[in-house]
């Protein structure tokens, strides 16, 4: 028969999975011998089961329960419900992984109108005895029957009103036994029934709560948010009542062993003399530093101290401490792995390393990777944040932080930024066109799109802070109004974003400050010792190239040449050659397009030295390039030369239904090969500069949107007859090679037939994941979050990879790609390259390199390491 109930001297920290992480603990800390007020808990199997009875208490469960508390209290010599000495219990929940505040806690359970009495004979403390009281019916009716705490709130507020109080314990005996009578009443006006005083009918309907507090939202959320399964249920913790309040002999904290905050190795930590637990939590009273209970009282604090260092050489990590003091006896109530910001993780992991509490591997495998985002970007000081209103929420596509006058076109952001203005630029949706607005902004908000839409991915590289698919707000770009509930902001109004949550915020929000801290670099040094996939960035210019290899990048796995297209200087030849009606008049526009071009590429490699650089020749649609509205239109036709109506027809002919399936990448190569030969040149005699200044660059020429050999055959050839004249030319010869993207599902599937031509692949994830779902990935950000809440898929497969459908397209294409070409070089570079899920996907299937934003390297590197750990690839060093 299953077991469903254990007690604390039965259970250990390596049962966190059946018992929870804070009833794993309470067993670990009994059994190496420190202070636990004895209890037993109850499992998160029986979480489980309590779902699929209906949520109901089965009768094996309810027998082990009570045969648990029978148990409990011939171990403390106290009676529960009733006798001289009463047994009060907390009940507590108790996730596998930790959920801070997000479940319930009842406190005091066990007191009823005959175990008060029993109370205040044994403890001599009147005030005491209804103080827990009055506490124990506001937790109970609040958790386990949804009666809001707000209405004993106002009555504990009015009753200090009328005594003229200011704090909780400025109340006497008789006030607080009052208020108990008052509590009472509250519960029976709101429930139409009395408060049980039946102490095990108590304790079954604060199981429940508990049971149920899993699936509250808050829990949800929290789990959604940080990757949690829904599925592992929370265990239930049954502890004998240690007590904070019984006087100024008496109290309750919380510590850490280290800072939080900065890692400093040195106890942080506050506690409340004459109080219980969620005072300190509640910040109903301002708590003391932990350091002042070393003159209140210097046995106990000496004896605090010790402990924590047992806690932390036990568990060798910093560890966050609950404790209670009752009447001068130290009790612990919980140890945990500490949360912290990324700051301290750094400091932390080098500090235990240098110590030799852990190894180098280990240290690699305790950073959460997504944390490393805290240290590149921008955040918002947290107590500011509160203070100002959040006008909606959209997704959280770039983290940073950044606030800013908006402005709705790309050019308004240009001339606002010439005036020193903070610019949020705000747009429908973003396209290549918008690239100037872009770069000239703090942070860019769209009301559609999803994760690895344009403005998601160009942010991300940027390293700018972009909110994107923002469904609660209503944009006219042709009035420049924003609405937002039931206000209209315009041009120059100021909004705050925050990229990592996804929250918009009215005004102007301080920032915390943020810098690489010293140990970063000795900690991606572990990493290195362990990575084994390399790890290259997406970027586009000199610009992001530079900030690349300052984070680490070993190579370009993605230079998307259409954004160098945007520039002012180049834009009216790009649509001079777009509207060109013959071949010579398209040659003419792209030969001045060719040194601007060349200089781009010459300004990368001057970067990146002998690194590799992946240069992806065009792959928009041409009509991107165009301008939208007859305003426009006649403005650009009157530039370069063209009627209205001449202007006006190329843009209608050029526009498609579904341009992501269109006439783009290498489909526009076989309509217009000059404009592949065009780049190719430019690439290559870039490298051939290059080579004088004795630099040798090994360009990558990826050919997008390829979906057969034929096709990959025909552009091969012209651009390799393109090479070789600018060889003959220049008497001058580089190393190149090139290969393709696979981003289309027949490229996958026939990759032997490809990878015969192909000299390498680079997984075009982005629009692998599109064309395989069917999802528009600019659009999908509409229906995705019902498809997670509602459990039809566990993420969204745009953020991480999913391996059993895209993913076994890419591992089949590996597969058949090495049949035919052993020696292929395989990556990926779409936004899965910068996720450490999908990152450990890629390890598995043996891909040299992912490429990933440059804000984004130091994460990828971090999930490589810990992805060549978790395999077996690599050892401790």
């Amino acid at each position: 028969m299953k077991k469903f109930v254990y007690n604390f001297k039965e259970g250990n920290k390596d049962m966190k999975s059946l018992l929870g992480g804070k009833g794993a603990n309470l067993a670990e800390m009994t059994n190496i011998g420190l202070n636990v007020p004895p209890g037993f808990t109850v499992t998160t199997e029986a979480c489980i089961q309590y779902d699929e009875e209906g949520k109901t208490l089965w009768p094996q469960l309810l027998d082990e329960i009570f045969e648990k508390l029978a148990q409990l209290e011939d171990e403390t010599g106290k009676t529960f419900g009733h006798g001289e000495n009463p047994l009060l219990v907390s009940v507590r929940s108790g996730s596998v992984f930790s959920m801070p505040g997000m479940m319930d806690t009842i406190l005091n359970l066990g007191l009823n109108d005959e175990t008060v009495i029993s109370l205040i004979k044994k403890s001599g403390n009147e005030r005491f005895a209804y103080d827990s009281y009055r506490r124990f019916i506001q937790m109970f009716s609040d958790v386990a029957m949804g009666v809001s705490k707000s209405n004993f709130e106002h009555e504990l507020e009015k009753m200090k009103h009328e005594k003229g109080c200011e704090n909780d314990t400025d109340l006497d005996a008789s006030d607080l036994k009052l208020l108990v009578e008052r509590y009472k009443e509250i519960y029976k006006r709101e429930l139409k029934t009395d408060f049980p005083q039946d102490t095990k009918e108590q304790l079954k309907l604060s199981l429940k709560a508990v049971f149920d507090s899993w699936n509250n939202p808050r829990a949800v959320i929290y789990r959604n948010l940080n990757e949690i399964s829904h599925k592992l249920g929370t265990a239930v913790n049954i502890q004998s009542m240690v007590f904070g309040n019984m006087g100024d002999r008496s109290g309750t904290g919380v510590a850490f062993t280290r800072n939080p905050a900065t890692g400093e190795n040195k106890v942080f930590g506050e506690f409340l003399m004459n109080a219980q637990g969620e005072d300190v939590v509640a910040g109903i009273r301002t708590p003391l530093s932990i350091d002042e209970l070393e003159s209140i009282m210097p046995a106990v604090y000496n004896q605090f101290m010790k402990t924590t260092q047992i806690l932390e050489n036990h568990y060798r990590d910093m560890q966050d401490i609950e404790f209670t003091i009752e009447d001068e006896i130290l009790y612990l109530l919980q140890t945990r792995t500490g949360k912290r910001t990324a700051k301290a993780a750094v400091n932390i992991a080098v500090d235990l390393v240098e110590e030799g509490k852990i190894t180098k591997l280990e240290s690699v495998g305790r950073i959460d990777p997504h944390m490393l985002e805290q240290l590149l970007h921008p955040s918002f000081d947290e107590k500011e944040v509160k203070n100002h209103e959040l006008l909606a929420k959209g997704l959280p596509a770039s983290p940073g932080a950044a606030s800013g006058q908006i402005y709705f076109t790309a050019d308004s952001a240009v001339e606002a930024k010439e005036k020193g203005i903070s610019v949020i630029l705000v747009r429908q949706e973003t396209s290549p066109e918008d690239i100037a607005g872009m770069i000239n902004s703090e942070g860019i908000l769209t009301a559609r799109g999803g994760m690895t839409s344009h403005a998601a991915v160009v942010a991300r590289g940027m390293g700018k802070c972009c909110v994107a698919g923002c469904q609660d707000i209503r944009i006219d770009e042709h009035a420049k109004t924003m609405k937002v509930k039931d206000m209209v902001l315009t041009e120059g109004d100021v909004i705050s974003l925050d990229g990592s949550t996804g929250g918009v915020y009215l005004g102007s929000i301080p920032k915390a400050s943020t810098s690489l801290i010293e140990n970063f670099e000795v900690f991606m040094q572990y990493v290195n010792d362990f990575k084994t996939m390399k790890v290259r960035a997406n970027a586009d210019n000199a610009r992001d190239a530079r900030k690349a290899i300052e984070l680490g990048a070993e190579g370009i796995g993605l230079c998307r040449t259409e954004h160098m297209f945007f520039d002012e200087e180049r834009i009216l030849n790009v649509r001079k050659m777009i509207v060109a009606e013959t071949l010579e008049e398209r040659e003419a526009a792209l030969k001045l397009l060719l040194p601007y071009q060349k200089q781009d590429f010459i300004e990368i490699y001057e970067v990146m030295k002998e690194l590799p650089v992946t240069i992806r020749l065009l792959d928009p649609p041409l009509h991107e390039f165009l301008p939208n509205t007859d305003e426009d239109i006649k403005e650009v036709a009157d530039s370069i030369g063209k009627t209205f109506d001449h202007l006006k027809d190329v843009v209608e002919r050029l526009h498609e239904f579904n341009p992501m399936l269109g006439h783009r990448g290498c489909r526009l190569a076989v309509t217009y090969p000059e404009i592949y030969k065009m780049q190719v040149r430019a690439i290559i005699a870039a490298a051939i500069d290059m080579k004088k200044e004795n630099i040798d660059v090994n360009p990558e020429i990826m050919i997008p949107l390829i979906c057969a050999k034929s096709e990959l055959v025909y552009i091969k050839t012209f651009l390799i007859e393109e090479i070789n004249s600018v060889f003959e030319e220049t008497g001058e010869t580089v190393e190149y090679t090139i290969g393709t993207m696979i981003e289309v599902p027949r490229a996958a599937i026939t990759a032997d037939e490809i990878a015969e031509e192909a000299e390498f692949f680079s997984f075009g994830t982005n629009d692998l994941t599109q064309m395989g779902f069917g999802f528009s990935r600019d659009d999908s950000g509409k229906f995705l979050d019902d498809y997670t809440k509602k459990g039809i898929l566990d993420y969204s497969p745009f953020e991480t990879l999913d391996i059993a459908g895209i993913g076994k397209m890419v591992k089949m294409a590996c597969t058949l790609g090495r049949e035919t070409n052993p020696g292929i070089k395989l990556g990926i570079c779409g936004e899965h390259g910068g996720d450490p899920k999908s990152i450990a996907f890629c390890q598995s299937v043996g891909l040299d390199y992912v490429s990933c934003s440059p804000f984004r390297v130091p994460i990828a590197r971090l999930a490589a390491a810990q992805a060549a750990i978790d395999d077996g690839t690599v050892r401790d060093k």
